[in-house]
């Protein structure tokens, strides 16, 4: 196991140019211009100084693989807020070690990864994974070690866990924020591709639910394996249906060649999403006009405006000059270590049970997208959802401002404070029209 002691930062802060440079270097493991990890060795630790009680975190996020677009942003930002709060004096006066090696967007890898953190590493706090295939592999390690642990991508809802804190925005959030306002605009008639597992599944579930509530209707749906690009046969069936509009929950680099096909054949139909340009940044890899009128609800994108999100936009390309994009997943990262700092430092220890005790009590989070809540009931947060749209030229605006909280996990029952579950609830268990 190599031991990086010495932050970049501060490096560069005592003049040490050259070496904080050698230490970029260091970090990425020979990796790419994104300060991926380009071979994933194991027992990777990125930190400061610190005794053998210093508190240490894991960060278990894709930087290769199919899904490193997604996950590089999320390791950098996770890595910057660390920087920062050491900077600041550290939690509870012990500067935060990270252990970091990269999964490569395998899950068995995974298993491998968050059972060698919690036994071997005995993290205080984890963070794992882009997709639900992902956290889903990992959750049983993670119930068995009562683990706590921050699962940061949007997704398709309905985790209630003791241990596990999903943050990023739902698809009841995502969702409830772009098909109404998609219906509104162009009509009821829908079209759905999604990806064929249990995101995409789940999220299709929900495309019908928003529809039902809002007098529309899902005319067809497509689920399209993770490996599949060429897509001339749905887009052949979306023409012969010709919908008002096309729901997507495309997620991966194959996924993204939809988007150009459907330029190419002149498809111009209108396409929501709770994926697409927030995760990806397909508005900026692929040239226009392939996400003409693309509308996603998000929480966060690095577009949208603000001093409190220009000023974060800054801090991270000013840590990662080579960065591609600061996406939704990254920001929700960079946030939940900052709350896992407050929790602990409430609770006086680093000691897990009393941590979530503190998680649970609820906190406010001065987040890049605006302040923010947990709720602790569902452990999960309140956000502030928008839609961004991308024009001809892939300019991306916002529509106004929705406070949305984590309301399917209240219907089902779910709460944290009052009952131990370990679960995932589907939307099908308690809406009929799923």
């Amino acid at each position: 196991m190599s031991d990086r002691r010495l932050s970049r930062r501060r490096a560069l802060a005592t003049g040490l140019s050259g070496v904080g440079l050698a230490l970029a270097g260091c970090l990425a493991e020979e990796g790419d211009g994104n300060g991926g990890n380009g071979d994933g060795g194991n027992g990777e630790t990125t930190g400061t100084t610190g005794g053998d009680d210093a508190p240490k975190i894991a960060v278990l996020e894709d930087r290769s693989g199919n899904f490193a677009l997604n996950g590089t942003a999320k390791w950098q930002a996770s890595l910057l807020a660390v920087e920062e709060i050491n900077a600041d004096g550290g939690v509870l006066g012990e500067e935060i070690e990270v252990y970091d090696p990269d999964p490569q967007s395998d899950n068995q890898r995974y298993v491998e990864l968050t059972q060698e953190a919690i036994v071997d590493e005995e993290v205080d706090a984890l963070w794992a994974g882009y997709s639900s295939a992902t956290r889903e592999a990992i959750r049983p390690t993670v119930n068995q070690h009562d683990q706590l642990y921050f699962y940061t991508t949007q997704y398709e809802g309905g985790v209630c866990d003791e241990t596990t804190f999903a943050v990023g925005a739902t698809a009841r959030q995502q969702l409830g924020a772009v098909v109404p306002y998609l219906i509104e605009e162009y009509g009821p008639r829908i079209y759905t591709v999604a990806a064929d597992y249990n995101f995409g599944q789940l999220s299709g579930d929900w495309v019908r639910i928003l529809a039902e509530e809002h007098d529309a209707e899902v005319v067809d749906e497509e689920y399209i394996p993770l490996d599949v690009s060429d897509f001339g046969s749905t887009i052949n069936n979306i023409q012969g249906e010709d919908p008002d509009f096309i729901m997507s929950m495309l997620v991966g680099e194959s996924h993204t060649a939809f988007y150009e096909q459907r330029a190419n054949t002149g498809l111009d139909i209108p396409i929501g999403s709770s994926t697409t340009m927030a995760q990806g940044y397909e508005h900026r890899r692929l040239d226009p006009p392939a996400l003409t009128d693309m509308y996603v609800g998000v929480n966060y994108m690095e577009e949208i405006t603000g001093e409190r999100n220009e000023d974060f936009v800054d801090r991270f390309y000013e840590e990662w000059p080579d960065a591609e994009y600061l996406n939704q997943e990254a920001q929700n990262n960079y946030f939940s270590v900052y709350m896992w700092k407050e929790a602990v430092e409430r609770a006086g220890t680093f000691d897990q049970e009393a941590v979530i005790e503190e998680l649970e009590a609820g906190i406010e989070v001065e987040a890049p997208e605006g302040d923010i809540e947990l709720d602790p009931a569902t452990h999960h947060m309140t956000h502030h959802m928008r839609v961004g749209h991308a024009d001809e030229n892939h300019e991306v605006t916002f529509s106004e401002e929705q406070y949305i909280e984590p309301s399917f996990l209240h219907e089902v029952g779910c709460d944290l404070t009052e009952e131990s579950e370990q679960t995932q609830y589907e939307p099908g268990e308690y809406y009929d029209e799923a």
